[in-house]
């Protein structure tokens, strides 16, 4: 059965998290998490999002952000094409909004 799609409004909350394949590093460094810290930033303006809150771990991130415009995937996909996220499938990344 397929994964129902994901709904995308205007203003919503998403805590967004992902998950390095087979629980493998996505941060190797300080360097590397400022990287995606530059990465998340750049997304939010660009998008508009609204960044909450954030939580860098060795093998996963979470992420609190607010889609004023209903952009969601647009933004995932930009995120899951930084370089910190070569150790994670688009399969790995949850979503939960409210």
């Amino acid at each position: 059965m397929a994964r129902p799609l994901r709904i995308e409004y205007d203003g919503a909350l998403y805590h967004l998290t992902s998950r390095g394949n087979e629980q493998k590093p996505i941060f190797r460094d300080d360097a590397d998490r400022k990287l995606f810290l530059n990465t998340i930033s750049r997304v939010t303006q660009r998008l508009h999002w609204l960044y909450h809150a954030c939580c860098l771990m060795n093998n996963h991130y979470h992420l609190l952000i607010e889609t004023p415009d209903g952009n969601l995937l647009k933004g995932v996909r930009q995120l899951m094409a930084s370089p910190q996220c070569r150790n994670v499938s688009i399969a790995d990344l949850s979503l939960f909004h409210s």
